[in-house]
């Protein structure tokens, strides 16, 4: 894991907000020891959940998408930091790893123009480093019987998670992907919106999921792709539960969950299926905070669930009073998770 820049203690303390008579995750939260190897401190850790981060938008720029997903990992840690420790959830239960050093694919990144065809394929052969340094600290992670929970970066970053997993696993795995988009466009050359397709192709994707798709904004040619292979890839549109209201959104939960859960699944959350959040395609319309909480609780107390990734959300292009609020967010979803989780243990 050369590429992982570790979380310290230090780092931990500069981002906690203590107060007296408070305890706070960033007190209770464990780091990795100095001049200890990741790895090794994996395997011998007690916590249960590892949160690593991924401040990259290169996927997203391969994308012709609007940069600024690469700060959503900062903005997350310290507002994680600084959640209640208490008898809901314990701070003392995740592991910070730290997050991938991609200051130098970020800095080549800058003078690249996504109209250029040279340009788009030096891209997307960043991403595809990027890919394989993913795949491999998600592969410890899993390797190490921990959870991985990813923060940050593009949506391309869903193929490091599938990859990673499949081979910690020895086999393919399932994903469900909360997502106006199916990022599973052809294989054009890596970048955000086209992951699962890769996985898919490369035979680490078994079966997908993508619940609460927006017709306007998914081609003919995806749709088409998705019904040859029906019985490996299906969809639920967000049109069709929460704007015609043909299908009950509890029911397409259950409906979805049948069709992954039989075998290990990754939880992909895009944050720009949510109105008004500040990520490369911003949406009006779309499910809100609360059922997306839903979403990820439902999905989280399953024991076939092998990691959450929460992804796109850029507070870089959010309004700057409220630039922590995505922060915030992905603090309220990652304990949602971690409370539904734990409780696979006490059913």
């Amino acid at each position: 894991m050369e590429k992982l820049i570790p979380f310290t203690i230090n780092d931990l303390a500069k981002v906690t907000n203590h107060r007296s008579g408070e305890i706070k995750f960033g007190e209770k939260m464990m780091t990795i020891p100095k001049g200890i190897d990741p790895a090794t401190f994996l395997k011998t850790s007690e916590a249960k959940y590892v949160l690593f981060g991924i401040p990259e938008d290169i996927g997203v720029r391969a994308n012709f998408g609007r940069p600024g997903a690469a700060s959503a990992w900062e903005s997350a840690i310290g507002s994680i930091a600084n959640i209640q420790h208490n008898r809901f959830c314990k701070g003392s239960q995740i592991l910070v790893l730290g997050h991938l050093n991609v200051c130098e694919e970020m800095k080549e990144v800058k003078h690249l123009n996504f109209n250029d065809v040279n340009d788009r394929t030096k891209l997307s052969q960043l991403v595809e480093r990027i890919d394989k340094e993913v795949s491999h600290i998600i592969f410890n992670i899993i390797k190490s019987g921990k959870t991985p929970i990813v923060i940050g970066g593009g949506h391309n970053n869903s193929y490091g998670n599938i990859k990673g997993t499949a081979l910690a696993k020895g086999k393919a795995i399932n994903a469900i992907n909360f997502d106006a988009h199916s990022d599973f466009r052809i294989l054009e050359g890596r970048h955000s919106g086209n992951g699962f397709s890769y996985a898919f192709e490369e035979g680490f994707l078994k079966k997908y999921f993508i619940f609460g798709l927006h017709e306007n904004y998914t081609s003919k040619s995806v749709l088409d792709i998705i019904k040859k292979t029906d019985d490996r890839v299906r969809y639920a549109t967000y049109d069709s539960i929460n704007i015609r209201k043909e299908k009950e959104f509890n029911q397409e939960l259950v409906m979805a969950s049948e069709f992954i859960q039989n075998d290990c699944f990754g939880i992909e959350i895009d944050l720009d299926a949510i109105p008004n959040i500040a990520s490369s395609a911003m949406t009006l319309s779309g499910f809100s905070i609360e059922e997306l909480r839903q979403f990820v609780t439902f999905f989280g107390k399953n024991k076939n669930a092998a990691y959450l990734h929460i992804c796109e959300g850029a507070p870089d292009l959010a309004e700057g009073k409220n630039n922590h609020l995505i922060g915030k967010l992905i603090g309220y979803l990652v304990t949602d998770f971690i409370k539904s989780n734990n409780q696979i243990g006490e059913l």
